[in-house]
């Protein structure tokens, strides 16, 4: 009789029964983007460069983010909440981690290496809330003083910040354009009296007659 087998021999063979509800896992199919990131339930992901472009299989529990590629696991993060992100930097170049990782204090000392005002206009850029969102600009910063030198880049720097320009596009066309040359000095220049101009005497009235020799007697 199936019961009385169940309750003499195979019940006592089962595990205690679960305490919580079984948890259903979140399956997506993400695809790694440029920023070697992918987004599963509205958070974000990092894989290596080799990853970007591919679409992957992925499934999300309470804890973890398991995510696959023809069924091969390639890649595990902790499970973050909406707008987050999990981002690992043995994923990305030494180049590439400040950005990845949003160090800001990283890119604030590589300004410095190159002189005070170009620190001092990287902090220009940094400052305010959200900073990160600014990071790409003081690549660009940097990628001038690659460009055209530190000295000059220097100079060009601490002329905008004594004007208030922070903008590093401007000051990119102001590298590239070159300084604006100044206009030679020289002397004024001395307007020579009218050829013809008349004494003060001509001017009285009533002009009288030994003044004025072109009248004849007879005017």
């Amino acid at each position: 009789m199936p019961l009385e087998h169940f309750t003499a021999e195979e019940k006592g063979c089962l595990l205690p029964a679960p305490q919580e509800a079984y948890e259903v896992p979140l399956r997506a199919t993400p695809k790694v983007h440029r920023d070697q990131h992918a987004m599963v339930a509205k958070a974000i992901y990092s894989f290596p460069r080799n990853f970007v472009g591919k679409t992957l299989e992925a499934v999300a529990t309470r804890t973890t983010v398991r995510f696959y590629e023809n069924r091969v696991l390639v890649k595990t993060h902790p499970r973050k909440p909406p707008g987050g992100r999990s981002t690992d930097p043995n994923d990305f170049p030494a180049e590439q981690v400040a950005l990845a990782m949003r160090d800001i204090d990283f890119l604030r000392r590589r300004a410095a290496q190159h002189g005070k005002a170009v620190g001092d206009y990287a902090d220009a850029i940094l400052e305010g809330p959200l900073p990160w969102t600014r990071m790409r600009r003081v690549y660009a910063l940097l990628g001038l003083c690659r460009r055209f030198g530190s000295p000059r880049v220097q100079e060009a720097c601490s002329n905008a910040l004594g004007v208030g320009l922070v903008n590093v596009k401007r000051l990119g066309l102001a590298l590239k354009n070159g300084p604006v040359p100044q206009a030679p000095v020289g002397t004024n220049r001395v307007i020579p009296l009218a050829r013809y101009l008349r004494p003060p005497s001509q001017y009285a009235l009533p002009i009288s007659r030994q003044n004025n020799p072109d009248k004849g007697d007879n005017a």
